[in-house]
């Protein structure tokens, strides 16, 4: 059953744990070297490619014991909030263009640099994460899928404006907090019964 508060929830948590991510950056990139809508489907295939496979572990997890859900979904969002928290920025990635415009080689290098880059990143563990702990794969999906597409068209359209205007530390630091606190509340659950 579809829950627009479950897709709400999945989407916040997604969108601001993205925005600080490389995949932002390297979608950035990719948009002011060529045609952003070629950009974006490439990016929005990969996107949704790693969702698919995230709600699949998730609805695994579903399987266990409910504390044991519980338990494992805090100390995951634990540990993503620790990955936001103390993360270094090591610099850009290399991105080497395709050699042509043509939509299939520029959104056929947009999906391949996502699909590699965001295997089993953060925000592929917390959807996976959400899927567990909400027993809703349907809006989960929707909502990461929505998220990851924001944060996609923000990067290759806006990313520059956005950068200038809210610095990255108070996103990384906003979405960290957001982890902690539902950390605390899965946590709160396993304990509780």
């Amino acid at each position: 059953m579809f829950s627009f508060t479950v897709m709400a929830i999945t989407f916040g948590t997604v969108f601001l744990a993205e925005l600080p991510d490389k995949t932002a950056l390297a979608g950035l990139m990719l948009g002011t070297r060529y045609r952003a809508s070629y950009v974006f489907a490439g990016v929005a295939a990969a996107f949704l490619v790693h969702v698919c496979i995230a709600i699949a572990a998730g609805s695994v997890l579903t399987l266990l014991p409910q504390w044991i859900v519980q338990t494992v979904v805090g100390l995951l969002f634990l540990a993503g909030a620790m990955v936001l928290l103390f993360k270094k920025d090591d610099g850009e990635e290399e991105i080497k263009p395709p050699q042509d415009q043509s939509f299939w080689k520029v959104s056929g290098a947009g999906f391949m640099l996502i699909l590699v880059a965001e295997f089993g990143d953060l925000t592929q563990i917390m959807t996976a994460t959400l899927a567990a702990r909400y027993e809703n794969p349907v809006s989960v999906g929707i909502g990461a899928v929505l998220a990851l597409w924001a944060v996609a068209g923000l990067g290759i359209v806006g990313g520059q404006a956005l950068m200038k205007r809210v610095p990255l530390r108070l996103i990384t630091k906003v979405a960290a907090c957001l982890m902690l606190a539902l950390a605390a509340f899965s946590l709160y659950e396993a304990i509780s019964g």
